[in-house]
């Protein structure tokens, strides 16, 4: 994959040590900001590929809301 992808993987990599290690403090508040940077990158990245954006988004919403399925408490 190209910088994007790479981005996003980034960001999935940190965002499951945050649900991993129940990073829900304040302390965990510049990790979900890089996190959240990342994504912004890898959308600012594949944006050489509109056509396939709304793909690529939906995809990333699914892998994203997968890391943390089952981890919130109901």
């Amino acid at each position: 994959g190209g910088p994007g992808d790479r981005g996003l993987a980034a960001a999935e990599g940190l965002l499951v040590t945050l649900v991993d290690s129940a990073g829900t403090t304040r302390d965990a508040a510049l990790d979900l900001l890089a996190a959240d940077a990342l994504v912004t990158y890898a959308f600012e990245a594949a944006s050489d590929e509109p056509d396939a954006l709304e793909e690529r988004a939906r995809q990333a919403m699914h892998r994203i809301a997968a890391l943390v399925d089952g981890a919130l408490p109901a």
